[in-house]
């Protein structure tokens, strides 16, 4: 009886080679002109629009912003369930979840502790340090339920509901999406030894089409949300770092009227962070990521520690608690629901909302994802799809929980119990995680641990930075990942501090979220085509193993081997 490996087979072996063509000498030794070169242009014109021309530059952001954000708030909504409901599905199947990114007997490069201090550090640091106090205090303002009328703003009856919607923002949306776009890269370049880059994902659908034209378009939209992506988190970063070094006593320089951060103040500490960041960039991911990210998460711990002590401990861990539940049973609902503007005060106030929060976070989070996936993929190799998801989805989630509900939750009680009396809810998110720390500890404590705040931000800054140059290089490389290409590395380290300084200084925080919602578009689309592209993969890989065709690199160029091998036996006599 013949084996299945005898058949022949109704599926061929995977596509195992897709050419991107690089230049061979001078500058761009290395890199895909192709890409790079229009990349550069693109966000070399952007920074130039900013500083030139900032009127024009205001004017016609909030105009696209209105326009982009209005009529793509429904796609931003459905293409985010659509990468949750992709990563479980394929989790959660036997036959799926067993597959390894990388060759079946390929382990992982790093520890568990080291895999996770990356992925917390460079996938959300920065934002959880702003939003873990910022956030729900927010919603604990107004949320979909104030605006109802269903619960009083500002009392005891509203924070389940902020929690419902924090825990919405900051659970499995971010990671799931993080995690499909890295999936779809690592699972595809590592299995089949392609390119560690974006196009590669899409080679299950379009094959070598890929190595042309296509593919340059796709990378190039990459680099491009990358930059903006990361812009955001640094604006973010840039302005709460500010607020720290204000705090400590370092000069009323460094605030303008309003409260936000000086034209000078942003100058330098991108002049600080950025060029740190740099340095650390050109000492590649083993070295100088990988130690920042080991200290991101200790000096992560060491802050917890304190609210776990000195904190609203009990209040935090019961908001914890329900709030894993209210969350879990209203996520399909909450993740499906686009509000529609009836004409009515009350739906136009939840149109907005949404906007301002929902479609916010989720084109943010589709900017940050080719530059956080690239850097997943980079880091998760050996890994079996399983532990891939549950690592990059459930873990760091239940981290964003932890913090939101023990840090959040201390400011909130401290506002419920009038303690506060209004303190940390009435200053601006950059200023209120130290405004908490200032009603919780005496001045002298409250001194010690701003600096921490400062110092731990400074080190997120540098991680979140560094890790996005050097995957912005390793598309522009053609998914090289070894060599060093310093002048590259400084030219993309000066382009971000560029768009953040010029963004900021242009119109605050307000521009660089403008700029990324309009540079998120083009990748959502490109992020969309990957989760089905790897669908496909998967899947297709499941038929070609029952019917022992090879899935892996290795498995086609064995069997290329051994049929050279009996191609080049002498044929038996009679034999045709």
């Amino acid at each position: 009886m013949a084996s299945r490996s005898d058949r022949n087979p109704p599926i061929t072996p995977p596509l195992i080679d897709l050419p991107i063509n690089t230049h061979d000498r001078g500058f761009y030794d290395g890199f895909s002109r192709e890409v790079t070169i229009p990349a550069k242009i693109i966000v070399s014109l952007l920074i130039m629009w900013a500083i030139f021309f900032p009127v024009s530059a205001n004017e016609t952001l909030t105009a696209a912003n209105s326009t982009i954000i209005s009529a793509f708030r429904g796609w931003y909504v459905y293409v985010v369930a659509f990468f949750m409901a992709i990563c479980f599905i394929l989790a959660i199947i036997p036959g799926t979840g067993t597959l390894r990114i990388g060759a079946q007997d390929d382990r992982p490069e790093f520890s568990r502790f080291s895999w996770f201090a990356m992925l917390f550090g460079a996938g959300i640091g920065i934002g959880l340090l702003t939003y873990s106090t910022g956030e729900p205090l927010s919603h604990f303002t107004d949320n979909p339920e104030i605006i109802r009328g269903a619960v009083e703003s500002q009392s005891a009856e509203a924070v389940p509901s902020a929690y419902m919607y924090t825990f919405l923002h900051w659970g499995f949306a971010p990671w799931a999406t993080y995690a499909l776009v890295g999936l779809a890269i690592g699972y595809i370049a590592y299995r089949r030894g392609l390119p560690l880059t974006i196009r590669s994902a899409l080679a299950p659908l379009f094959g070598k089409s890929m190595s042309g034209m296509a593919g340059h378009l796709v990378d190039i939209v990459a680099v491009v949300a990358t930059i903006l992506g990361v812009a955001v988190t640094m604006g973010l970063g840039v302005e709460q770092f500010v607020a720290g070094l204000a705090r400590l006593g370092l000069g009323d320089w460094l605030l303008d009227p309003d409260g936000s951060s000086s034209a000078t103040a942003v100058v330098i500490a991108l002049l600080v962070l950025v060029g740190a960041s740099t340095l650390s960039a050109l000492s590649g991911v083993g070295k100088g990521i990988k130690w920042l990210s080991n200290i991101n998460l200790g000096l992560s711990f060491l802050l917890l520690t304190l609210f776990l002590v000195a904190g609203s401990t009990v209040f935090g861990l019961e908001l914890l608690g329900f709030g894993i539940i209210d969350y879990l049973r209203t996520l399909v609902p909450n993740a499906l629901t686009i509000f529609q503007d009836t004409g009515s005060p009350v739906s136009g106030e939840l149109v907005q909302w949404q906007l301002d929060w929902s479609v916010f976070y989720w084109a943010w989070w589709i900017a940050f994802a080719p530059f956080v996936g690239m850097f997943i993929a980079r880091i998760s190799r050996g890994r079996t799809i399983r532990e891939y998801v549950l690592g990059v989805v459930l873990v760091p989630s239940l981290m964003c929980f932890v913090w939101m509900t023990l840090v959040g939750g201390t400011a909130i009680d401290l506002e419920l119990s009038g303690a506060a009396q209004g303190a940390i809810v009435n200053t601006g998110m950059a200023d209120q995680l130290y405004a908490t720390l200032a009603v919780l500890l005496d001045p002298a404590f409250a001194y010690i641990f701003s600096g921490l705040i400062v110092i731990l931000l400074m080190t997120y800054l540098i991680t979140s930075a560094d890790s996005a140059i050097l995957i912005v290089n390793t598309i522009n490389g053609a998914g090289d990942t070894e060599g060093e290409r310093r002048w590259h590395i400084l030219f993309w380290g000066a382009a971000l501090a560029f768009v953040v300084g010029s963004m900021l200084i242009l119109g605050g925080i307000d521009a660089i979220r403008i700029t990324m919602i309009i540079g998120a578009l083009p990748f959502s689309l490109v992020a969309a085509l990957m989760g089905v592209s790897i669908v496909k993969a998967v899947v297709f890989d499941l038929i070609r193993r029952h019917y022992g065709v090879p899935t892996t690199e290795a498995g086609c160029a064995a069997m290329l081997a051994e049929e050279e091998r009996k191609a080049a036996m002498p044929k038996k006599p009679g034999t045709a």
